[in-house]
């Protein structure tokens, strides 16, 4: 797992497996990026592998945003956190933060 804590391009880029044994590091390194103010972009083309775990962490994403005020976006979200989040339901939550 890799985080890169500027911004790059606009975005944070997340890479490596977002998995039971890598989300409590991986949230614990990107709390803070929710102070501030202005939009998140989280961008996963790096993320290699995800469980039910990793679709829990975007999902904690998603409350520190908005308990921030701050817009999150997510893009090159993975195809395999694609499908975990149709097949648990949140698709439509998911999806309203991913941008192409």
């Amino acid at each position: 797992m890799s985080l890169t804590a500027g911004n790059l391009a606009g975005g944070r880029p997340i890479s490596g497996p977002l998995v039971f044994d890598t989300v409590p590091e991986v949230y614990a390194a990107t709390k803070e990026w929710f102070a501030g103010n202005g939009e998140l972009v989280f961008d996963l083309a790096a993320v290699t592998q995800v469980d039910s775990a990793g679709l829990g962490l975007v999902i904690e994403w998603l409350r520190l945003a908005r308990a921030s005020g701050r817009a999150l976006k997510f893009v090159n979200m993975p195809t395999q956190m694609q499908v975990l989040a149709s097949v648990n339901g949140l698709r439509d939550v998911l999806f309203k933060a991913t941008a192409a």
